[in-house]
Parts: structure tokens; C-alpha cells; sequence
């Protein structure tokens, strides 16, 4: 039990990164099971970053694929955005809904060209 005028023990910022942790979950979800756009079925979220006044959320997603497949899924998620950002309301109980932009992440395929050089060498 906290006494009068000692201070929480949570660090700033750490809620917006636990609500960020469910909001990711939550569009995952979202995304697998009511999004009916084809577009969006080679998204994999890979993170999110939510700002610490949780107004604004940048989700990163990664896909296989060249650039094509990037363009696309990107349209997707675009047009998907309302949605998505409507059945976050509906499944948290949040003040506020944050905006979403989604942001490719090529962090995945770089780890997999790395994967391939290592994988080139072993084999020299």
C-alpha cells in the first residue's frame, strides 16, 4: 500500500510500451481473422511503437517478397487502417484510439540475405 505523496513504482513510458504490447496483439487478430482484404495475408507484425500519450502508434510489419510485394501489402494495411483502428475501439477499453501508420520493417530480410551469405561461406 502506497503512503500519501510517495511516488509509483512504474517508469514513464513503461505503460505506453505494455498497451502498446496488447494494441499489437489485438491488430494481429485483426488482421488474421476479420480483414478480409488478400493484400494483407503476407503481413507479419513485427512491432509497434506507441507513443508515450498513446495518440499515435507506428505498427512495422514485414512480408516476403521484392518490392511488389511490399507495395501491395502496404495498400492493404492502408485501407485496412479504418477497420482496424475501429475493432481496437470496440476490443480495449481505451481514452483514446491511437492513429496507426503502418511502416515496413526489412529487418527480416536482411537476417535472411545475411542467413544466405553465412550459409555461401560455410559452404566455400
Amino acid at each position: 500500500m502506497r503512503k500519501a505523496g510517495e511516488q509509483g513504482s512504474m517508469l514513464p513510458g513503461k505503460r505506453a510500451t505494455r498497451v502498446g504490447d496488447l494494441i499489437l496483439r489485438e491488430i494481429a487478430d485483426v488482421i488474421l481473422r476479420r480483414v478480409k482484404d488478400p493484400r494483407v495475408r503476407g503481413a507479419t507484425l513485427t512491432g509497434i511503437n506507441l507513443s508515450n500519450d498513446m495518440k499515435h502508434a507506428r505498427v512495422y510489419y514485414s512480408t516476403i517478397g521484392g518490392e511488389e510485394a511490399i507495395v501491395e501489402v502496404q495498400a492493404g494495411l492502408d485501407s485496412a487502417k479504418g477497420f482496424i483502428k475501429r475493432q481496437i475501439g470496440f476490443r480495449m477499453e481505451l481514452k483514446y484510439i491511437p492513429d496507426i501508420v503502418f511502416m515496413h520493417d526489412p529487418s527480416l530480410e536482411k537476417g535472411q540475405r545475411m542467413e544466405k551469405l553465412l550459409q555461401e561461406l560455410k559452404a566455400d
